[in-house]
C-alpha cells in the first residue's frame, strides 16, 4: 500500500496552518537581524517543496528582496531521500558579494543542505549566506550540518503538505501532516 492508496481523512496533522503562520514573522525578523544590513537579500527558493514556506516568509521581510528559484531533487518518488541529488535548474544571477538566503522545506539527511551551501560558497561567493528551513529532521541526518534558522523540529515521520509532497501530491495542504503507519 502506498501513501496514495490511503484515504486523506487518515492524514494526521503534525503542524497546523496556524502554528506555521505564527512562526513566520519572528523567523523573518531573526533572519534579517542576522544579515545585519538594510541591503537587499537574494532569497533562493528551493523548488518545489519550499514554495509555500518561502512565499509566506518573505511577506514579513522589511529589507528589499530579490527572489530566485532553483530545483534540486533527492527523493524522486520515494518516501526517503535517495541520496542521489539531481540539479534540475540552477540558473542564477551573479551573487558575488550579495546577501543570500537559501530557503528549503526540510533538512533531513543534510545532503541537499551541504550541496547547496558548498555550491553557493564556491561558485557564487556571497557576502553572507544564511540557510533557513521550515523543518529540521535531525534523526535522519547523515552529514553534520544544521540550518541557521528553522521553524520546527520533527521526528522520523514522512511528512506532506504546505509544499511537501509524495509523488507530487499533497503540496496544497495548508498544514503539515503524516499518515500513521
Amino acid at each position: 500500500m502506498t501513501l496514495l492508496d490511503k484515504d486523506i481523512k487518515d492524514l494526521k496533522v503534525l503542524i497546523s496552518e496556524e502554528e506555521i503562520q505564527k512562526q513566520l514573522p519572528q523567523l523573518a525578523k531573526n533572519i534579517e537581524k542576522a544579515f545585519n544590513t538594510n541591503e537587499e537579500i537574494y532569497v533562493i527558493c528551493v523548488l518545489k517543496g519550499s514554495i509555500m514556506f518561502c512565499v509566506d516568509l518573505v511577506k514579513h521581510f522589511k529589507n528589499p528582496i530579490q527572489m530566485e528559484f532553483i530545483r534540486i531533487s533527492s527523493y524522486g518518488h520515494e518516501t526517503k531521500s535517495t541520496n542521489n541529488l539531481q540539479a534540475i535548474d540552477l540558473t542564477l544571477p551573479n551573487l558575488n558579494n550579495k546577501n543570500v538566503l537559501i530557503v528549503e522545506d526540510i533538512i533531513d539527511t543534510g545532503l541537499t543542505a551541504r550541496f547547496l551551501t558548498d555550491l553557493f560558497r564556491i561558485k557564487h561567493h556571497p557576502k553572507k549566506l544564511i540557510f533557513a528551513s521550515l523543518l529540521n529532521k535531525k534523526c535522519a541526518r547523515q552529514i553534520d550540518i544544521e540550518p541557521d534558522f528553522h521553524c520546527f523540529e520533527i521526528d522520523d515521520k514522512f511528512v506532506v503538505g504546505y509544499g511537501l509532497d509524495y509523488k507530487g501530491y499533497y503540496r496544497n495542504l495548508p498544514y503539515i501532516g503524516y499518515f500513521p503507519i
